[in-house]
């Protein structure tokens, strides 16, 4: 991009900042006019709450806003990426994209939007382009040469459904060539996609993966929404838990995503989860446990109650065999065997735990709703963690921007 260019993207930035989600909601609107077909691949449940169109505008701001040095959104780059490669997102998706962005910039901006600011913003996609899936092909390539690795889709077979509580069921997904699958990294997630009646549409959702790394089956544990619009958060989640039985199909893609608890990790492990938050975080527990961890491991967990904590009988059992393995629970509501049993209650609050050291140097996971994940980020902070021994994972579009 010419500095020409990059000055007319500047100077856009207050455009996008007071009318960012008017654009990205005319932009889906015409996109998915003319290509209907895109529906199988974007999640029409956050099409309908507006949270796409929100992230996107959060994103298209970002870049504005940077357009001087677009490497400082790498690590950005790199979490869009996984969720792109877990949903087969590819080149020629780029083409469409771009194609109605500029448009729908055309048309919002009406005659704002001179020659010179539509060739910038042509000149930035592009730019953008280039360097998304640029990185994808590379993820692409690393999922490809990984031990029994592929890309796209892949059919599985539901084998196993198993109640974990009484809103959240683990569903045991094996493939249905009876091939053995990639050992996810710690944290990671799958895709999965299903048809869904009401909609006639097949849509696609990611879960994290609850399991050990293993070579021979996936576990997603989901959660079943019983909120006021459960046809926006929580349609696949749903059809799986009403639906979809012990031996019907679904389609997934590879294990992806850089939520990852790493192997060299040589230090304290601290997992922060609320709510169905914790399934990533079960699949890291396991594996330190595997790989005979030799620092301490805590687990704060907040629910509203013993009945939706899930893996409970399983976590107390863990902690009872395992002496560097310790857990803090919170609950909304508590009996008098919960406070015996040394069950806090309220939201989880870190500040209310004197026994838990914040050792500097361990490592902080945090899962859950975006609010508790930016409460104890900053709690952590106070406290005087570094930034780069605190993570976190946002279910679902990206909204939080913490690090």
């Amino acid at each position: 991009m010419t500095t020409d260019q990059k000055s007319f993207i500047t100077a856009t930035v207050p455009v996008l900042k007071e009318n960012g989600v008017l654009l990205t909601r005319y932009f889906y609107n015409r996109m998915f006019t003319h290509h209907p077909e895109l529906k199988n691949m974007f999640n029409m449940g956050n099409q309908q709450s507006g949270k796409q169109q929100t992230a996107l505008a959060m994103a298209v701001l970002a870049y504005a806003e940077h357009i001087a040095d677009p490497s400082v959104l790498l690590p950005v780059v790199d979490r869009i990426g996984h969720k792109h490669i877990s949903l087969d997102i590819r080149p020629e998706h780029y083409l469409i994209v771009g194609k109605h962005l500029i448009a729908s910039i055309q048309e919002v901006l009406g005659e704002a939007a001179t020659p010179e600011i539509l060739d910038a913003w042509t000149a930035a996609y592009n730019q953008l382009a280039a360097l998304m899936s640029g990185h994808e092909a590379t993820l692409y390539e690393q999922q490809t040469i990984r031990k029994n690795g592929w890309t796209g889709w892949r059919p599985f077979k539901i084998a196993r459904k198993e109640k974990e509580s009484t809103e959240i069921t683990s569903f045991y997904l094996y493939p249905a060539d009876g091939g053995h699958v990639t050992a996810h990294l710690p944290g990671q997630f799958i895709s999965l996609r299903t048809f869904l009646p009401e909609l006639n549409l097949k849509q696609a959702r990611q879960y994290s993966i609850s399991s050990a790394p293993n070579e021979d089956y996936y576990r997603i544990s989901v959660k079943k929404e019983t909120g006021a619009k459960p046809d926006t958060d929580g349609m696949i989640s749903n059809y799986l838990h009403n639906f979809l039985n012990i031996g019907d199909m679904v389609d997934i893609t590879a294990p992806a995503g850089n939520f990852i608890l790493a192997g060299e990790i040589d230090a304290p492990v601290t997992l922060i989860s609320g709510g169905v938050g914790l399934t990533p975080l079960m699949s890291m527990l396991h594996n330190l446990i595997d790989r005979k961890h030799p620092h301490p491991v805590t687990w704060l967990h907040g629910c509203r109650s013993e009945e939706v904590h899930a893996f409970k009988d399983q976590l107390e059992q863990i902690t009872a065999e395992y002496p560097l393995v310790t857990q803090h629970v919170f609950y909304d509501r508590l009996t008098d065997e919960h406070r015996a049993n040394g069950i806090n209650e309220g939201y989880l609050d870190i500040s209310k735990l004197q026994d838990v050291n914040l050792n500097p140097d361990a490592h902080y996971f945090i899962c859950g709703p975006s609010k508790f994940i930016e409460k104890h980020y900053q709690d952590l902070l106070s406290a005087g963690i570094s930034k780069q021994n605190i993570y976190f994972e946002e279910f679902g579009p990206q909204l939080l921007a913490l690090n």
